[in-house]
């Protein structure tokens, strides 16, 4: 049990700095920054629990997780992810 927390913790906070990352490589001015970093942390505890049934059912290599919470993060905050917002001139968002 121990085993499966520090996992699931590890996998979410990488997904969660890869989230940030992904804030970090965007264009300055957009609103609701730190969303970047709680999708990310979700895509990540997602991706570990893709990756453990994937463990239990076919005996899944342990590389596997890492390219999963990538791949899940790409998802979420790129193609499949929130549509960037700009902020106007006097610090209001648009609706």
């Amino acid at each position: 049990m121990q085993d499966i927390l520090l996992q699931l913790a590890m996998a979410g906070s990488f997904g969660a700095f890869v989230g940030l990352l992904f804030r970090v490589t965007r264009q300055p001015g957009q609103a609701s920054a730190f969303r970047f970093t709680l999708v990310g942390l979700a895509a990540g505890i997602t991706a570990y629990l893709i990756f453990y049934i994937l463990t239990r059912t076919t005996g899944a290599p342990a590389w596997l997780l890492p390219l999963l919470v990538l791949l899940q993060v790409w998802l979420w905050l790129g193609p499949l992810g929130p549509k960037p917002r700009r902020i106007g001139k006097d610090s209001d968002e648009p609706r």
